[in-house]
């Protein structure tokens, strides 16, 4: 049995989140061992000892909320800094003024910097900048004034956090990209083994079916158009998955065929699309349809004119080439221009026919396939040699200039094939 592939997250943040934890035990200790060593210094030392009490209790008790961005909730974030922000509001009750003059601690210390960091890990540096402002702001009033060493505490554990929390988006942002880009490499190594075991095994059966029914006739041959559809239909959905939902109807009475693809469209014609799904729909068992792996981005309003483009060649192969005459569209992907080429393998057009067909005004491929290129600023090239079909080469421009309009429908493609048209095409 084939062993599936699957993507293995991994975050990035929790380090951070062990190494908050470990750095709010070790200030912890700190802190106190601060006071231990010059508490006969405090003029109330008993205010002091509650509070450290009272700070052991709450940061052991809380060391699974420090454990992950789930645990560490806003009420908890809240509630810690205003434990932060109490013991530095506190220090002036329990220590001599001339001592926090001086520069002394605060009954925190540097555990206060672990709220505010809990803050960058979990919401980024604008919370991180906003735990520190309250923080600078307390330690301003517990001092009574804005002393130089008091400004300098308060600018750095500004900056540091702030560049902490934004560091801390970028990693997220990266890691979201490393998942998805893993999550597009098992998925593609995926359908290159579904692949190859659907062409060794279902599409071989299907051509298979399509090959005998046409052999025999009657019945069988309808069979094998309909398995000569499927796998056509089969091997582009294995190939990359271009065709989107579409609607496919037979008009027998007018002897059309009608293709109409629903998508939404871009709001600005301008914008770049990828030409792969607009084309991918003609692909049929008598028209293989061969395109690049990656996107070919064109501007929409010219995608969609080429599209059309695209049918109406289509079309006079149908028309004038025969039910049973094959055809081959291969997209090209050129750094300045896309290249589209439609060949098939019919009797080719007599010389002076395309002359004729436009002086009896029969203007498909003047205005159906040249006029549609040169609106979006391309060119469109027919070569035809009797015997031995038909190519038609449409080139159009990346950069389509932003005036250029088109009238073609943004809710679907649609494209008529049949011996009673409306309209005649050479």
């Amino acid at each position: 049995m084939a062993k599936r592939e699957r993507v293995m997250r991994m975050s990035v943040e929790q380090p951070l989140w062990r190494a908050l934890t470990a750095y709010r035990v070790l200030t912890l200790f700190y802190a106190t061992g601060l006071f231990v060593t010059r508490h006969d210094e405090f003029i109330r030392p008993e205010v002091a000892v509650g509070y450290y009490v009272v700070l052991f209790a709450w940061t052991f008790a809380t060391l699974p909320k420090v454990a992950g961005a789930a645990s560490c909730t806003k009420p908890f974030l809240a509630a810690d800094l205003t434990i932060a922000l109490t013991g530095i509001l506190l220090t002036p009750v329990a220590d001599a003024h001339d001592r926090i003059v001086a520069g002394g601690p605060t009954l925190p210390s540097i555990w206060t910097a672990g709220s505010v960091l809990a803050f960058a890990v979990k919401g980024g540096w604008r919370w991180a900048a906003f735990a520190s402002a309250l923080v600078g702001v307390a330690n301003v009033v517990q001092r009574g004034a804005l002393s130089e060493d008091t400004l300098h505490n308060v600018l750095l554990v500004w900056v540091a956090a702030i560049a902490i929390g934004y560091v801390v988006e970028v990693a997220r942002a990266s890691e979201r990209t490393l998942a998805r880009a893993l999550e597009i490499e098992a998925a593609t190594r995926e359908r290159e083994r579904l692949a190859r075991d659907i062409h060794d095994g279902v599409l071989q059966v299907l051509a298979m079916v399509q090959r005998r029914g046409s052999a025999i006739g009657g019945e069988a041959a309808d069979l094998g158009r309909l398995a000569g559809e499927q796998e056509v239909a089969l091997r582009t959905l294995v190939s990359g998955g271009l065709v989107p939902v579409s609607r496919v109807s037979e008009d027998v009475t007018e002897g059309a065929v009608v293709r109409a693809v629903d998508e939404p469209e871009p709001q600005d014609d301008t914008a770049p699309r990828d030409l792969r799904p607009l084309l991918a729909p003609y692909a049929t068992a008598k028209v293989t349809f061969s395109a690049p792996g990656t996107p070919v981005p064109l501007a929409a309003g010219a995608a969609r004119e080429l599209a059309a483009a695209v049918g109406a060649a289509l079309d006079n192969v149908h028309r004038h080439a025969g039910a049973d005459a094959r055809a081959w569209i291969l997209v090209e992907d050129e750094p300045d221009e896309v290249i589209v080429t439609v060949r098939d393998d019919g009797p080719g057009i007599p010389e002076g026919r395309l002359a004729q067909a436009e002086g009896e005004g029969r203007l498909g491929v003047a205005l159906s396939i040249r006029g549609r290129l040169r609106e979006i600023g391309g060119t469109a090239e027919l070569v035809s040699v009797p015997g031995q079909g038909t190519e038609v080469e449409l080139r159009a421009p990346k950069n389509v200039p932003a005036d250029v309009r088109t009238n073609a429908p943004k809710s679907a493609v649609k494209e008529a094939k049949g011996v009673r048209g409306k309209a005649e095409r050479a």
